[in-house]
């Protein structure tokens, strides 16, 4: 898994996207988590039947251009409002896990009127507690084989997973691939780790109808994390899905593809009691 490229690009706002396009039907834009997107993301291959569903690579990861000048993840977002506008959509579902919901909640806080909803998948990117206890694990200070532990329910399918991790036994395009997606992630996410400061007040910006989803076994954030992101967002509807851990959505794609379709048909129905 994680080693195929995406198929086109595109350059936007003096950047050059690595772009994955699939399916039909109502855009919707997928924000990828921090190991990078695949051709074969299973939850982007199921939400393709309904969706047009738009995956890029961050600025930085995969085959993705990242000039000297993006180095935050408020430019991060920045670069994805030059995309959206080179793209011209409207009304598109906006779809973030992890650290990709750090990028759609900073993007939606900027009341992107091009957004219909929002739905975050155990996402980083806020500061809940108090400066003397960790929300969001080190993964920085993670070894590979304590990985699967963090972002999986089931270890065993997590170390399966990620047992292309391993460089020396990995093409050389396939290393500069997951090299690049992990010297992005700890450019953008070092310090603080995996948040801003300020993107907790900034919450309440939020204006769209929002879903936040969290694997109940997510061992990566702390037990009442989701539930505060999702507080922090007026009207913000809050699940959890038994037996996922933080990459659930890969353990679990077809009920959170299910959660995702059963939060839009409840939220368009009728349109004006949604907050």
């Amino acid at each position: 898994m994680f080693v195929h490229p995406l198929p086109d690009k595109l350059k936007a706002g003096g950047v050059t996207f690595e772009l994955m396009t699939k399916g039909s039907g109502p855009p919707l834009l997928f924000l990828h988590a921090g190991h990078g997107i695949d051709a074969q993301d299973p939850l982007v291959e199921r939400l393709a039947a309904k969706y047009r569903v738009i995956a890029p690579s961050h600025p930085g990861f995969g085959a993705s251009e990242r000039p000297s000048w993006i180095n935050t993840v408020d430019d991060l977002a920045y670069s994805y409002l030059d995309l959206i506008e080179k793209l011209g959509l409207e009304e598109m579902l906006l779809v973030g896990a992890s650290f990709g919901g750090w990028i759609a909640a900073e993007l939606a806080v900027r009341g992107v009127r091009r957004f219909s909803e929002l739905v975050l998948i155990d996402p980083v990117g806020a500061k809940f507690s108090d400066r003397e206890t960790r929300d969001i694990a080190d993964i920085f200070a993670r070894t590979n084989d304590e990985l699967p532990a963090l972002l999986f329910s089931d270890p065993e399918a997590g170390r399966r997973t990620f047992a292309n991790f391993d460089f020396v036994s990995l093409p050389e395009a396939v290393s500069l691939r997951v090299a690049r997606n992990r010297e992005a992630l700890v450019l953008f996410g070092w310090s603080p780790t995996l948040y801003n400061p300020k993107l907790r007040q900034r919450l309440r910006r939020i204006e769209i109808p929002t879903l936040v989803l969290r694997g109940a076994d997510d061992r990566f954030t702390s037990t009442d994390y989701s539930r505060n992101y999702a507080a922090a967002i007026p009207g913000a509807r809050y699940e959890v899905v038994q037996r996922a851990g933080h990459y659930g959505y890969f353990e679990r794609p077809d009920e959170y593809v299910s959660r995702v379709l059963a939060f839009l048909s409840q939220s368009r129905t009728p349109r004006d009691n949604v907050a």
